[in-house]
């Protein structure tokens, strides 16, 4: 527990007023996590931050406590959060309303996919926080049904995510057309030297940067462990692991919607209780997928990385990889949806048999050993007869060459086969060039040749 919340610290010596400390309470907090304990006094001093910290560690009410402290509930739409997805905004907006729900600030959530007109009545009833996504935000400012006269605080929340998925332009437009002074934060649980580069540009000069990060991306309270398993045998695994673990509620990860959906029907058809959501499920639809899982209605969710972010349940029990993301970084988001805030959790990664770069490109970000899980009770299945049929070509090919996997792979040169009173012939003097000639031939002018 000592690896989350500062001990040492409680929240009334943070300094909050009264009605935001009572919230605090009455969710059950007495100390503030390692990021809530540095980050909350450096945005009460009027700091401009940089904070990072470990997926489920309370960034939200890091950077949110001290805008609920400090809001005048006579001024509308005085702080934006952006979100890089529409479930994260959905679930900041509501956790700024439960820890604010003994002040008179209330967040608003605007997002695609869902009724405008309503939005801009929630706006208009007046909203003193506005949480959304950079595209519905720009879009109902553009229409002039919010404005950022009044804005002095401007949070971007997982903000590696919203510069990688392509909201750059769209963050410099919002930031760019708040012209009155405000504070920045930037918060996320990566966080790569180019993204530290480009958000201290939206910063003040003194802007502060807060690392709670040290040695391991994810907390130790998170047992990860890796499954080796061949493609085809993927779902039938799946299905024994529930079947024969425990877990209280499973979110499951796959790359793309159509894994997704194949996986979901899978799982239904052998009498789990299962439900799928990605990008392309309505959102009226995915909301009630996210509301059954809060309210304990589902066994297991199947997600494509629309839900690596802003999926705050607080009993998922498991997260497994069915597919290994490509990037490294979305694989500490997946796992970070298990463990929340003290909880233990697991995780379980599929790995196939020529995904152990990947699986060490992880470990490496990670700062953790995944050792591997023993499942000897599991059957694989036979080999299909499309991947026999190819490995039978394979073996075909090589017989008809005459030769071994092995002599294939040793590189050819021009001095194979030749004797060494050869090779001496050709090259007077014993000395063998290690490589072709420059193209340049010694000018300074590169040749087009070859590019």
């Amino acid at each position: 527990m000592s690896e989350i919340f500062d001990e040492s610290v409680t929240f009334e010596g943070l300094g909050l007023d009264p009605s935001v400390l009572k919230g605090i309470t009455e969710a059950g907090f007495k100390h503030p996590t390692d990021i809530q304990a540095r980050l909350i006094p450096a945005v009460l001093s009027g700091k401009d931050v940089i904070g990072q910290a470990r997926t489920g560690t309370g960034k939200t009410a890091a950077f949110g406590l001290p805008i609920l402290h400090f809001a005048d509930p006579k001024v509308p739409m005085q702080a934006l959060v952006l979100a890089p997805t529409r479930e994260l905004a959905v679930q900041v907006a509501a956790e700024l309303d439960e820890l604010g729900k003994h002040t008179s600030i209330r967040a608003v959530c605007i997002i695609g996919g869902e009724s405008m007109r309503d939005q801009s009545g929630s706006v208009k009833r007046g909203a003193q926080i506005i949480v959304g996504t950079p595209g519905r935000v720009m879009d109902m400012q553009g229409r002039g049904e919010i404005n950022f006269k009044n804005i002095r605080f401007v949070v971007l929340d997982e903000v590696d995510r919203m510069l990688d998925i392509g909201f750059r332009d769209d963050i410099r437009k919002i930031l760019k057309s708040i012209n009155r002074d405000h504070q920045t934060v930037f918060v996320s649980a990566t966080m790569d030297v180019e993204i530290e580069r480009l958000a201290r540009s939206f910063m003040k000069p003194d802007a502060q940067k807060i690392m709670t990060v040290s040695g391991s991306l994810t907390v130790s309270l998170v047992d990860q462990k890796h499954l080796p398993v061949e493609p085809w045998d993927k779902r039938s695994l799946l299905l024994h692991l529930l079947r024969h673990e425990d877990p209280d509620t499973t979110l499951v990860f796959c790359r793309t919607k159509a894994t997704v959906h194949k996986v979901t029907q899978y799982l239904r058809d052998k009498g789990i209780n299962v439900r799928e959501i990605h990008g392309d499920l309505a959102q009226s639809k995915r909301t009630r997928v996210m509301d059954s899982m809060r309210k304990g209605k589902l066994d297991v969710l199947i997600a494509s990385d629309l839900a690596a972010r802003g999926l705050d349940v607080e009993h998922i029990s498991h997260v497994i990889n069915y597919d290994l993301p490509d990037d490294p970084e979305v694989y500490v988001h997946r796992i970070g949806r298990t463990a929340r805030a003290g909880r233990r959790g697991i995780a379980w990664a599929f790995v196939c048999p020529d995904q152990g770069q990947l699986l060490t490109e992880i470990e490496k970000l990670t700062g953790t050993l995944i050792e591997k899980m023993e499942y000897p009770d599991f059957k694989p299945g036979p080999v299909p007869k499309d991947v026999r049929d190819e490995r039978q070509r394979d073996d075909k090919r090589r017989s008809s060459t005459g030769s071994t996997v092995a002599e294939r792979a040793k590189p050819q040169t021009a001095l194979d086969g030749l004797s060494p009173e050869e090779i001496a012939a050709k090259f007077p003097g014993g000395v063998i060039p290690k490589g072709a000639p420059s193209r340049t031939l010694g000018t300074k002018f590169r040749s087009r040749r070859g590019r």
